[in-house]
């Protein structure tokens, strides 16, 4: 029996996959952290014999090189990618046979000029599936402006084409099996949806419902920022990443810690943000464990930056290296334990968290200054009157010139209000954290 399965990354908002058939399997756009998709694949008893990539990724390192040569199996990448690797070139229209199972690459252009699709025929499915990288996404596609802006609308107008393409050649019953869409950044735009067929893409997905003009049109209008690591990954996916190094980082104390701030390193607290609220090492700033640690840490620290990482358990630590190592953040140094331990005497830091309820309350007793770290397109929507509107990912330089009073932040849920209120009280300035779902504000009529 056909078997696929999906190695979900919900951090990064991706999916890789295994396909086993009959003692045999191949890969498609493994992650770095490949430990996944051996012991998958041991559990089964599967040998691979063949890893496909559909495109060079932007936003995580591949662990396709690293696994073809842990197993042996052949690397399948897109011959026309100029790379510095050996791989088995594959080509548009070319079928790979492993064992009863057949794989058909389909140029699938758009996300980046390369990309390919893969069509599987297995003997015991009644109708194809469709591994699609970033080209038909579920209910979206991937984002065309990653390779520079003198090539998105080109790009935009070959991911209509490419998403027209797989329409054509594959069935209504066709199960689709993307890359992207889950989260990422590199998806157009975002939806809930987890499963999906060609004949159900059909119905809504706007590159199947409108017409290139339309569609190239509200594509290119709706795109918002990526993360800034993304312009790293790409030139190490073709150069040919290392393997992962998952490791038992170096153990830091309070000293090392104290050092690592006033040398301007980052020290990172991995705990929720009401544990970080109510005690944390000055200067640490709080990225948890329980949101998108790696897209917001590698959106915002300067490349290359040294990490320690702070968490009450080995566990924990393991976990986010895990999480970092997936955009090329090797090597940190890492404490568990707590706040008390963490320092060298000096007493821990804190700051206040709030409700909108609480927000609308001291509203009512005189003016509040508000900080909204939503993206753009999200402020646009709604937001709550008289706030200021700086994206998480333009804060820092922006700190010295905010108004010099005490700012309650806000987000969506928390998460990244957490980040900047830490930020904040990092730069010494008086912030308070609105841990909240947005939802209740407009509901208490602060927004507008």
């Amino acid at each position: 029996m056909t078997e696929i399965i999906v190695l979900d990354t919900p951090g990064l908002g991706d999916r890789g996959y295994l396909v086993g058939h009959d003692g045999v399997a191949f890969a498609v756009d493994p992650q770095r952290d490949i430990d996944r998709v051996l012991a998958a694949a041991h559990e089964r008893g599967w040998t691979i014999t063949d890893v496909f990539e559909t495109h060079l990724h932007n936003d995580y390192v591949s662990g396709g090189l690293a696994l073809a040569r842990a197993t042996g199996a052949a690397y399948r990448v897109n011959a026309g990618d100029d790379v510095g690797f050996e791989r088995a070139g594959i080509r548009p229209d070319d079928e790979v046979k492993v064992g009863d199972l057949r794989v058909r690459a389909l140029a699938t252009p758009g996300h980046t000029f390369t990309h390919l699709a893969y069509a599987l025929d297995a003997p015991d499915r009644a109708a194809p599936a469709a591994f699609t990288g970033g080209s038909l996404l579920l209910g979206s596609t991937g984002r065309p402006d990653l390779l520079g802006p003198e090539h998105t609308r080109e790009l935009a107008r070959a991911q209509h084409a490419s998403a027209r393409l797989l329409a054509a050649a594959l069935p209504d019953d066709a199960e689709l099996f993307p890359t992207h869409g889950f989260g990422s950044f590199c998806a157009a735009t975002q939806t809930d949806r987890r499963s999906s067929t060609i004949g159900a893409e059909r119905h809504d997905n706007p590159a199947l419902t409108l017409d290139e003009e339309a569609y190239v049109a509200d594509l290119l209008a709706g795109l918002g920022a990526y993360p800034a690591y993304y312009a790293r990954l790409g030139p190490i996916n073709a150069a040919g990443p290392a393997p992962a190094d998952l490791s038992a980082p170096r153990r830091a104390d309070a000293a090392a810690i104290d050092a690592s701030l006033r040398a301007g390193e980052w020290v990172v607290d991995l705990r929720t943000r009401r544990a970080f609220a109510a005690g944390h090492v000055p200067g640490a700033l709080n990225f948890g464990l329980d949101g998108s640690l790696a897209t917001y840490l590698g959106w915002l620290i300067p490349w290359g930056t040294p990490v320690t990482l702070l968490a009450t358990t080995a566990d924990d630590i393991a976990a986010a290296q895990r999480e970092l190592t997936r955009i090329g953040i090797d090597g940190p140094s890492a404490a568990t334990g707590s706040p008390a331990e963490w320092t060298t005497g000096a007493p821990s830091a804190s700051f206040p968290r709030a409700t909108f309820a609480d927000l609308a309350n001291a509203r009512r007793e005189g003016p509040v200054a508000v900080l909204d770290v939503r993206r753009p397109e999200e402020w646009s929507t709604s937001h709550i009157r008289d706030a200021l509107n700086i994206p998480l990912h333009d804060l820092q330089p922006h700190i010295p010139d905010l108004p010099p009073e005490e700012l309650w932040v806000h987000c969506t849920t928390g998460y990244r209000a957490s980040i900047a209120t830490s930020l904040l009280t990092a730069a010494a300035h008086p912030a308070v954290l609105i841990d909240d779902d947005y939802t209740t504000a407009e509901t208490l009529s602060l927004t507008e």
